[in-house]
C-alpha cells in the first residue's frame, strides 16, 4: 500500500472567509528517474486566484490597501466581487508558490549538480510547471531548478527569495545597466534619481537590494533613491536611510497633487521608475513624474497587459516603459549567498504551522499579519 502525505490547496478566498483552505491525504510522490523528491519544510502562504496559474496573491507586504490589491488583480484579469478582499493588505501578484526544503531521494539515473544530495537543504526556483499547491513532498524532474541553501540561511527565509526577492534582484539589476547609460554614457547626466513605487515587503527588498548594489558603483555618490508609498508604511521605510526621500501615495489626493508632491520630494523629475504592483493608475501617475528619456520599470505579468494601453501614451511623452521579468535561477544563487552572510537583511516574516492555513488566509485577509508570512509543513530541527 502507497503511503501518504498531506497536500494543502487554497484557493481564493469566498465572502465569509470560509471553505477556501482544502487538505487531502495522497499518495507520497514517486521519484523522478531523472529528479528528485522534496520534502518541504517551508512555503510562502498564498492563494490561488480563480483557480488559475496566472496569478497568486502572496503576502509580501502588511502594510499595503485594498485599493492597490483590487486594482493590481483587475489589471491582470481578476475580478473581485465579493467584499471578503476588504482589509486584504497586498500588492504582489507571482506565479508559482516559493518552497524550501530538504531532497529527501534522488532518482537512480539523476544527474546531481551543485554538490546536491539527499539530505542537503534547498530552495526552488520557480520554474514553468513548478507544482501547484502545498504538500508535504513535492517532485522536481531534474536537478536544474534546486538551489543549494548554506546551514547559515534559515530556511524559513530562503523560502521568500524565489518571488519577491528574485524579482527585486533582476528589478535592479536592469536599473543598474540603464544608470551606466544615464551616469557613465555618451550624454551622461551630473545625477540620476531613481524612484521606487511599492508596498511593504516588495519595496523593502529592492531598496536593500538597491542599496547593496549601488554601493559598488563608481558613481554611487550620483545616485538618490526615493520610494513613493501608502501612508501607513512611510515611516517604516524612512528609517532604512535617513537620507532616503519617501513620497505618501494617498488616494484622498488628486492625481495632480500627487504628482506635484512626489517630484518635489524627489527634487525634480526622476530618471528611473522601479514600479511593481503596477495598476493602471499608478504607471500612468509614475509615467508623469518622468524626465524626458526616462524609464518605467514594471513586472513582466502586469506590464505585458498594460504596456498596449500605455505604449502611445510613453511614446508622445518621450518616455520607455520597460518589462522585467521575475529573473534567472544564477541570480537566485548569489541572492541566497548575500542574504545568507548577512550582506542583504531580508524583510520581517512570520511562521505558522500548515494545519493553520485557514486562520493565515483569515489573517492576511483582516491585516492581521505583520510581514511575510510563511507556513511551516515539517519540523526538521
Amino acid at each position: 500500500m502507497s503511503k501518504l502525505c498531506r497536500q494543502v490547496s487554497i484557493e481564493t478566498p469566498g465572502s465569509a472567509l470560509k471553505e477556501c483552505v482544502y487538505s487531502f491525504d495522497v499518495p507520497v510522490p514517486d521519484v523522478p528517474m531523472y529528479g528528485a523528491r522534496i520534502r518541504v519544510v517551508y512555503a510562502g502562504a498564498c492563494y490561488r486566484a480563480n483557480r488559475t496559474r496566472s496569478a497568486s496573491v502572496c503576502s509580501t507586504s502588511s502594510v499595503s490597501s485594498i485599493g492597490s490589491l483590487t486594482a493590481d488583480m483587475e489589471g491582470v484579469g481578476i475580478h473581485t466581487s465579493t467584499p471578503a478582499h476588504i482589509g486584504l493588505r497586498d500588492g504582489a501578484l507571482f506565479p508559482g508558490y516559493e518552497v524550501a526544503g530538504i531532497v529527501d531521494a534522488i532518482g537512480k539515473a539523476a544527474e546531481c549538480t551543485d554538490g546536491i544530495t539527499v539530505g542537503t537543504r534547498i530552495v526552488l526556483y520557480p520554474y514553468e510547471g513548478v507544482p501547484h499547491g502545498y504538500a508535504d513532498y513535492i517532485v522536481v524532474p531534474d536537478f536544474k531548478c534546486l538551489v543549494p541553501v548554506p546551514d547559515e540561511l534559515p530556511l524559513s527565509i530562503a523560502a521568500m527569495l524565489p518571488t519577491g526577492a528574485l524579482l527585486a534582484t533582476n528589478t535592479v539589476y536592469t536599473v543598474r545597466e540603464c544608470l551606466n547609460k544615464i551616469l557613465d554614457g555618451p550624454n551622461k547626466k551630473d545625477k540620476a534619481t531613481v524612484l521606487i513605487v511599492g508596498t511593504g515587503g516588495l519595496a523593502l527588498w529592492a531598496l536593500r537590494i538597491a542599496s547593496h548594489y549601488f554601493q559598488k558603483l563608481p558613481y554611487h555618490s550620483r545616485i538618490r533613491i526615493s520610494v513613493a508609498t501608502l501612508t501607513d508604511e512611510g515611516i517604516v521605510l524612512a528609517k532604512e536611510d535617513e537620507e532616503l526621500k519617501v513620497v505618501q501615495w494617498t488616494e484622498d489626493l488628486y492625481e495632480k497633487q500627487l504628482i506635484e508632491r512626489t517630484v518635489d520630494a524627489c527634487g525634480g523629475l526622476v530618471d528611473i521608475v522601479l514600479n511593481f504592483g503596477t495598476t493602471s493608475r499608478s504607471l500612468h501617475r509614475s509615467l508623469q513624474c518622468l524626465a524626458p528619456g526616462g524609464m518605467a520599470l514594471v513586472t513582466e505579468e502586469v506590464g505585458e497587459k498594460l504596456l498596449p494601453k500605455f505604449a502611445k501614451k510613453a511614446e508622445d511623452m518621450n518616455v520607455n516603459i520597460v518589462i522585467v521579468p521575475n529573473g534567472s535561477i544564477e541570480q537566485l544563487k548569489e541572492l541566497v549567498q548575500l542574504v545568507a552572510k548577512g550582506e542583504i537583511e531580508p524583510p520581517p516574516h512570520s511562521v505558522y504551522p500548515a494545519d493553520e492555513a485557514q486562520e493565515v488566509v483569515r489573517k492576511l485577509c483582516n491585516s492581521e499579519i505583520k510581514g511575510r508570512a510563511i507556513l511551516k509543513f515539517h519540523n526538521i530541527d
